[in-house]
């Protein structure tokens, strides 16, 4: 549902930015209704071309991974090295409220692009960044990506994976996706005080401190040692046995979530037909469970076994038990309650293919969202941009023969 006038109407954003992370901030503000202007280089953002890596064809007018970051931007490219074409950067910076950028602190300084230098010519702007491991310190220039910054050094890999093997196979922008929404929040903020005050604001999040926060509950729970359990650990190991995901007859997984287990134990153990248990004082009661844990898994664990996930689907859902089925994405993309809520969307291409695509996590149940159009193609705004920003036909012409932009010209 859109409503006559999105959150943002009127808000004007420039994106200096590649990759996901920041880029996801930039497309939930361009739904939001704000105008956003996303700057790429002449050889263009490098998530264009990622598609190999993720099983995908390369295919620029059917990119699903470029416009799930992108969609609803204007795109254009210039070359920054150029002092002439720098200033388009300038003239764009004007009239902005905000400006988004990932580059690292040191490059930003060198281009006279940091904070300091901006607040002097701006008062008025958001300043919005995002980096991999924070601005102070002796890694503040590494490379981030979500890989390393937010699994690795924020304790994921580490961790989260069964005792005697391996880490998992990450995925490319989970940890983006969360810094960008994050990232996301902190602007609103910052913006609603630039509007009440007329002073900017620089807001930042970082892939590491993102995942310091994710995994907040349990890095503090780690100060405790003498108590409970450490990772990484076996799955029987838990101390609450109704918290691990088990595997089906027809080999899928269910999952689980009881966290009060006393709360739950009857229910529970009526449900996957172990009625003889139901007052049982050896397990009904977690803090006397201790080692009869690994008891209690083992016997969920073989009752799992007799049914497959469908059979169970209508068991637990009879029994108020708070699960799910653990989905393939090929599964999640045909999922009903997805579909129904319009967390997902069919695009149409150019080319006639259908593709679903996912939405911004968030909802507005008046003003809306935008409507979900592709990400620009590289360059193919330029002449736009220029002409709204007073450039003349013959001046855009004479940019382009001395490469300082790039315009897509393919018909």
């Amino acid at each position: 549902m859109t409503g006559n006038e999105n959150a943002l109407e009127g808000i004007k954003v420039i994106e200096l930015a590649n990759f996901i992370a920041a880029p996801a901030c930039g497309r939930f503000l361009a739904d939001c209704g704000a105008e956003v202007i996303k700057i790429e280089a002449p050889g263009g953002d490098a998530l264009r071309y990622t598609a190999p890596s993720e099983g995908r064809p390369l295919d620029q007018h059917e990119n699903t991974t470029f416009d799930l970051e992108n969609a609803n931007k204007k795109g254009i490219a210039i070359n920054l090295k150029d002092p002439n074409a720098k200033k388009i950067l300038f003239k764009l910076i004007d009239d902005a409220d905000i400006f988004l950028t990932n580059w690292r602190p040191g490059a930003l300084k060198r281009a006279g692009l940091d904070y300091e230098t901006l607040k002097e010519r701006y008062p008025k702007l958001v300043y919005s960044q995002i980096v991999g491991y924070g601005e102070k310190g002796p890694d503040k220039d590494l490379p981030g990506f979500d890989f390393t910054a937010f699994f690795a050094r924020g304790g994921i890999t580490g961790t989260l994976y069964e005792k005697g093997t391996v880490p998992m196979n990450v995925i490319p922008g989970l940890g983006d996706h969360q810094a960008g929404m994050f990232l996301a929040a902190g602007t609103m903020a910052a913006l609603y005080r630039a509007k009440m005050t007329g002073k900017g604001e620089k807001v930042s999040t970082g892939l590491f401190q993102s995942a310091i926060y994710t995994v907040g509950m349990m890095l503090q729970a780690a100060q405790y040692p003498e108590y409970g359990f450490k990772y990484p650990m076996h799955r029987k190991d838990t101390p609450n046995p109704f918290l691990i995901a088990q595997k089906t007859k027809d080999d899928h997984f269910i999952q689980t979530c009881m966290p009060p287990y006393d709360l739950y134990y009857d229910r529970y153990m009526k449900a996957i037909g172990r009625e003889d248990l139901i007052g049982d004082e050896r397990y009904s009661k977690i803090e006397n469970l201790g080692e009869r844990s690994v008891e209690m898994f083992e016997i969920i664990e073989k009752q799992m076994l007799l049914k497959d996930k469908d059979e169970w689907n209508e068991i637990l859902r009879e029994a108020d038990i708070p699960f799910s089925i653990a989905q393939t994405w090929e599964e999640l993309l045909e999922d009903e309650q997805a579909w129904a809520n319009d967390y997902l969307y069919e695009m149409e291409y150019d080319n006639g293919n259908k593709r679903t695509l996912v939405r911004p996590p968030v909802t507005f149940e008046e003003a809306g969202l935008s409507k979900y159009e592709k990400g620009p193609l590289l360059g193919e705004h330029s002449v736009e941009v220029l002409k709204d920003l007073g450039y003349s036909d013959e001046e855009i012409e004479k940019m382009k023969e001395n490469k300082e932009i790039v315009t897509w010209d393919e018909k």
